[in-house]
């Protein structure tokens, strides 16, 4: 691999979308558009919508910058709320998960670094959510994706604790495999 030795840009109108608002991703950049430095995608999530299960990453830490509303996200043993303009990173192999809360919408850019090809990632997660796959297919991707799941009670002590909360279903249970 060379350096990468001209800028990136991704203009927005040429972004790849999955999804409808008010739960969609755009896909930004791809590892292989920035030889590798990161991928980039921009996610927003309705009210009391639940993102992926608890999982980590061996390689990349992985960056939230939140452009509007709120998320609570699992970091290891704490849940924590991040808010319109702060900026949270998870190192490789901590445990992390998110969700909206029932009464917040969330914008945010997400970047791994370093990065790994992902875009196939996202795609595969929408046609899963479209009905057009199988949940099994993100477990049996996991090394592929650097997407390890894992089970963590301080998560489903936080579901259970916000049962009442309208929560919508978007990621899959890694049971269902």
């Amino acid at each position: 691999m060379s350096p990468l030795s001209e800028a990136t840009l991704v203009r927005a109108a040429t972004a790849e979308q999955l999804g409808e608002s008010p739960n969609a991703t755009w896909l930004l950049a791809d590892a292989d558009q920035t030889d590798h430095a990161m991928n980039a995608v921009r996610t927003t999530l309705g009210r009391g919508v639940s993102g992926p299960p608890p999982h980590f990453h061996t390689e990349s830490s992985e960056l939230f910058f939140m452009l509007d509303g709120a998320l609570r996200v699992l970091t290891e043993n704490t849940v924590v709320t991040v808010t319109a303009g702060d900026f949270l990173l998870v190192p490789p192999r901590m445990t992390h998960a998110w969700a909206t809360p029932a009464d917040q919408n969330a914008d945010v850019l997400i970047i791994k670094a370093p990065g790994t090809n992902r875009f196939e990632y996202f795609r595969l997660v929408d046609r899963i959510r479209r009905g057009e796959a199988n949940p099994g297919e993100i477990l049996a991707s996991q090394d592929r994706f650097d997407n390890h799941f894992v089970d963590s009670a301080v998560w489903q002590e936080y579901q259970r604790a916000h049962a009442g909360d309208p929560l919508v279903r978007l990621s899959f249970d890694s049971t269902e495999a």
